[in-house]
């Protein structure tokens, strides 16, 4: 009888459910490069000393961990914060009538928001004075540059009015990492596209190893965590993941 030809070539999506906010659904993540899990072990071994030249006489394996690694390239903000120990704000499009800030020749002054529009500012001192767009200051997606050569003067209190968009805010390092639950729905290249379909249960996930904020490749977030066993799941039943391969 002929074996069926199990070759892998993996392609999917990945969801995930952030177990420790106690609710919601699994979530895609978007386009995943790089998926794996590693199981280490700690081999304990008994040298055999009753013959020239020794060798094993005898061996117990123990698992330490099962870790998992993901190339992530969709840079949302919800991948952002999970890959910062994070938290997100959902900001919408709005106005600001007044932001009180201090000029410095030469430099940029960050606004609350990004990508400011209608911009009008004005001396705060007096209310009177209106500055010139492209004379005193110059509108930049992180908020005005204070020109050397206009009238504003180094220290001064500027009165800031302007429009600006929806955005999202990731406040990163601000919570403990997070455990997610994660799914893999995956396809089986090699196989016509058989569904290949991996549950786990509890994962902690560390902080991105490298965030590349300029380059001339496309950028990624490489994640890693580690697997925690679910006390919850039954007899004969894995603590860690399961796998489910479609015939």
């Amino acid at each position: 009888m002929p074996t069926t030809d199990y070759s892998y070539l993996g392609s999917g999506q990945v969801y995930m459910r952030d177990r420790s906010e106690g609710g919601g659904g699994l979530v895609p993540v978007g386009n995943i490069s790089a998926l794996g899990l590693a199981v280490n072990e700690n081999v304990i071994e008994l040298r055999d000393h009753t013959r020239p030249g020794g060798g094993t006489r005898n061996e117990v394996r123990r698992i330490e961990s099962v870790e998992l690694s993901a190339t992530l390239h969709d840079l949302s903000p919800a991948n952002f914060a999970r890959g910062t120990y994070g938290l997100t704000e959902a900001v919408t499009a709005g106005s600001v009538s007044s932001e009180i800030v201090t000029a410095h020749k030469g430099a940029l002054v960050r606004l609350a928001h990004a990508n400011p529009t209608d911009v009008v500012v004005v001396d705060e001192d007096t209310g009177t004075t209106t500055y010139v767009a492209g004379t005193d200051y110059e509108v930049r997606p992180g908020g005005i540059f204070i020109l050397k050569g206009g009238a504003i003067t180094d220290g001064e209190e500027l009165d800031v009015a302007y429009e600006h968009g929806a955005e999202d805010l990731v406040q990163a390092l601000v919570r403990a990492g997070a455990e997610f639950e994660i799914h893999f729905e995956g396809l089986n290249e090699a196989r016509s596209g058989k569904a290949v379909l991996v549950d786990i249960w509890r994962c902690r996930l560390g902080a991105a190893q490298n965030i590349s904020l300029i380059g001339d490749e496309f950028a990624a977030l490489e994640l890693t965590g580690r697997l925690l066993a679910d006390g919850s799941r039954g007899a004969g039943e894995s603590a860690y993941f399961r796998t489910t391969i479609q015939r």
